[in-house]
């Protein structure tokens, strides 16, 4: 069974009527879920991203060995500061790695960022979001919400689909942790921490209630709100033991300071934190430099460095050095700025697509001023990937419209270990990112022909 043809049967199924019919039902679903990405509806499209069960186990495997050159990567830089120091670490991170999280495991729960054009198995992935990966009950709820609309009644009459959920493995992620910090069974007292005006809070409601239903006590609290006192963290009268982090750590420290409660409470184990500060290793965009870069190739075994060369692109931490490109030795920054229109720069420690510059859509002068901020400051220089589309329906005016939209693949990542599920995100513009005013979310099915 080809991806094509389900693809063009959704499509054929999909009449005036029905895409009618389905968009009235998607947005009230939306509505009363309240999936808004801010003030933006999440999905805007009438159809999920299919794989085929090939292909889904096909980004599982490939996934596989990255995951074990990633741990490496990480371990030996925890013991060797001349690696450590590739990444590019502030002196308040360094300070931060010296907590021990009470769990061996740096990402209980994470995502890779990639592009997989599935004509051709070509998958490269581009950011590894090892700190505060979102987006896993926003894919649920969608998935539950289209499992209902009337075009998918029709099409399960000819192909059989199997969602992605991941709240249940963010839990046990959380769970596990928690267990191994307390060294015994205990009942966590968890609290969803970030701020209270960021656009994903519509998420943290979500969890929330899958949270409760499923017998934890647990709030949605700020970093104002924390206080740590008589040796426990506490939010109000709530007292904290367990807390899914998803604000970003430079964002806690750079607003409240490094002696803010929740990095005393974490530093004195009193309180058991997922992610962990030792997971900003990994989220630093220089770990795919790491990786890629050819003075670290001794890290790894065969099979390691296999995967990186055919998933990683060429990445390089932008600085006044010589490296090897595509088996040749070059100065760096002089074929950075002869070869704009192939390549991006990154800012190490950033989100959302705030500081990337796709050198192919500016000017000389543009790029010249981006890569001299990027010897000022750390940044990393990334070879430029091919980003796949398909076509999407969406109604439009009241008229349906199939147009073709660029897509990447991101999968969660659980223990640092294996793939559990996958987020994809479309867009019009080449730099797909919801922060970014990516466009859509979509959630993302396994399908097969009955």
């Amino acid at each position: 069974m080809g991806l094509h043809d389900a693809i063009q049967t959704y499509h054929q199924l999909l009449t005036p009527e029905i895409a009618l019919e389905s968009q009235e039902q998607l947005e009230n679903q939306l509505r009363r879920h309240g999936l808004f990405f801010g003030t933006r509806p999440l999905c805007t499209v009438l159809r999920p991203r299919f794989l085929t069960y090939p292909q889904y186990r096909f980004l599982q495997t490939s996934i596989r060995p990255l995951l074990s050159a990633f741990d490496k990567a990480y371990r030996v830089a925890l013991a060797e500061k001349s690696v450590r120091d590739q990444f590019g670490l502030f002196e308040w991170e360094e300070e931060l790695l010296q907590y021990d999280p009470g769990y061996p495991y740096p990402t209980p729960v994470s995502r890779l960022d990639a592009f997989y054009v599935t004509d051709s198995d070509a998958l490269c992935f581009t950011e590894y979001n090892a700190e505060v990966p979102a987006a896993s009950a926003y894919n649920d709820v969608l998935s539950e919400l289209f499992y209902g609309l009337p075009i998918m009644r029709e099409f399960m009459h000819h192909y059989e689909l199997r969602s992605l959920p991941t709240r249940y493995r963010v839990m046990h992620a959380l769970l596990d942790a928690h267990r191994q910090w307390a060294g015994r069974r205990a009942e966590p007292r968890v609290a969803i921490l970030d701020w209270d005006d960021v656009p994903t809070y519509s998420e943290f409601r979500l969890f929330l209630d899958y949270f409760r239903s499923q017998g934890l006590e647990c709030i949605i609290t700020t970093p104002q709100e924390i206080e740590y006192r008589d040796g426990k963290l506490y939010a109000g009268d709530f007292h904290i033991t367990l807390i899914y982090k998803r604000i970003l750590i430079t964002e806690l420290v750079e607003q409240g300071g490094i002696d803010h409660p929740v990095v005393q409470a974490v530093r004195d184990g009193a309180v058991c934190m997922v992610n962990p500060f030792h997971c900003k290793l990994l989220y630093k965009k220089a770990s795919l430099a790491v990786l890629s870069d050819e003075q670290n190739a001794s890290l790894f075994t065969p099979a390691e460095r296999d995967a990186i060369n055919t998933h990683i692109p060429w990445t390089r931490r932008v600085a006044k050095r010589y490296t090897e490109y595509d088996g040749n030795r070059v100065d760096l920054i002089p074929f950075i700025l002869e070869n704009k229109n192939r390549l991006v720069l990154k800012p190490n420690d950033d989100y959302g697509g705030h500081g990337i510059v796709l050198g192919w859509l500016v000017d000389d002068a543009t790029w010249e001023n981006a890569i001299q901020a990027g010897l000022d400051s750390v940044h990393v220089i990334q070879e430029r990937v091919t980003i796949p589309s398909e076509p999407y329906p969406s109604v439009v005016n009241g008229e349906l419209r199939i147009q073709d939209r660029l897509l990447d693949t991101a999968p969660f990542i659980f223990y640092g270990e294996y793939v559990d599920g996958c987020l994809t995100r479309l867009a019009t513009d080449p730099l797909l990112n919801v922060t970014a005013g990516g466009g859509s979310s979509v959630p993302t099915f396994v399908v097969a022909k009955r």
